[in-house]
């Protein structure tokens, strides 16, 4: 009976033309910034890599097969003096149900002092290889799509821009993602088309007033394909930028709640969703899980005072 449910499911979506879904899911968006802003590279002034791992709707089955979506997430960039900006590498692995999308980027942001702080200007391009598993489907009707058992496959390219300003104590960007649209026939006669998506994100930090070990983090982060809308609140709270933890809440979602610590250049981040959609409400899912671990480092090296000779000592 579950299986077909979820086939129906697919079949609505794929029927004529295959059309993406959103953009990756992550919790963790205020360490997840360059996953969807490529303004953002290089900001940091040091060479980062974040590497985020997704298991969203834990328990949700096709009859034995489990058919949660998963994610993995790897994205690295660093400042590069002599381009005036900084250079990005990410790769994604995506699995929503018997879809799996394998992505990676290649950005570079231009660097600009504005007021008190320094935006990042940034373009990215993508590829993305959609592979289709038609062998696992339960069509309710015969469809031709959907029948041949077999994976299908088709590679898209696509481009991002993202805009990203930096002060000591608050940040603000946009973004767009996916933003030629562009598709391909994946199968049968069925065209596979990517979906625009903006990303308006922004947040603040301030000390607890006479507490000042302790500092506030708000944030939000919107998303939308203008078809629908997705956005998250987010408030963060750390103890001498060591320990960390908050809660988030998404629209018509999930209410998050995180935790995380800072050793040295390492944070390392727990969160779990707790699902408050129907898919929650019906006991479909056991919530939704995400680690994140950042490693950040300045390759800067001390230099030695260099010695000044004088007339006396040739």
């Amino acid at each position: 009976m579950m299986k077909g449910k979820v086939s129906f499911i697919f079949l609505f979506f794929i029927s004529i033309n295959l059309i993406s879904q959103q953009d990756a899911q992550f919790s963790h968006n205020k360490f997840n910034i360059m996953g969807f802003n490529p303004g953002y590279a290089g900001m940091r002034n040091a060479i980062c890599g974040t590497l985020i791992a997704r298991q969203q709707w834990v328990g949700f089955k096709d009859d034995d097969q489990r058919v949660h979506p998963k994610t993995y997430s790897l994205n690295l960039d660093a400042p590069v003096d002599v381009l005036r900006g900084g250079v990005s590498l990410g790769f994604l692995q995506d699995e929503l149900g018997f879809e799996k999308n394998t992505g990676v980027k290649i950005g570079y942001a231009y660097h600009t002092p504005v007021w008190f702080g320094n935006m990042g200007i940034g373009m990215q391009v993508g590829f993305i290889d959609k592979v289709i598993d038609f062998s696992k489907f339960d069509p309710i009707n015969d469809d031709p799509i959907l029948s041949g058992g077999s994976d299908e496959s088709a590679m898209l390219i696509d481009f991002a821009f993202g805009v990203f300003y930096k002060e000591p104590d608050w940040w603000a960007g946009l973004s767009a993602t996916q933003m030629f649209e562009n598709d391909r026939e994946i199968a049968n006669n069925a065209v596979y088309e990517l979906k625009r998506h903006t990303y308006l994100t922004g947040g603040f930090d301030f000390p607890i007033p006479n507490h000042p070990k302790f500092l506030i983090s708000p944030s939000s982060l919107i998303k939308t394909d203008f078809n629908s809308l997705q956005f998250d609140v987010n408030s963060m709270i750390s103890y001498e930028d060591r320990f960390w933890g908050g809660l988030s809440y998404r629209f018509k979602d999930a209410v998050v709640v995180f935790l995380g610590l800072n050793v040295n250049e390492i944070s390392i981040g727990y969160s779990y969703d707790i699902t408050t959609s129907l898919i929650g409400r019906q006991r479909r899912s056991y919530g939704s899980h995400e680690i994140m671990i950042n490693y950040s480092f300045d390759l800067e090296i001390e230099r030695l005072p260099r010695p000044h000779r004088t007339t006396r000592y040739l």
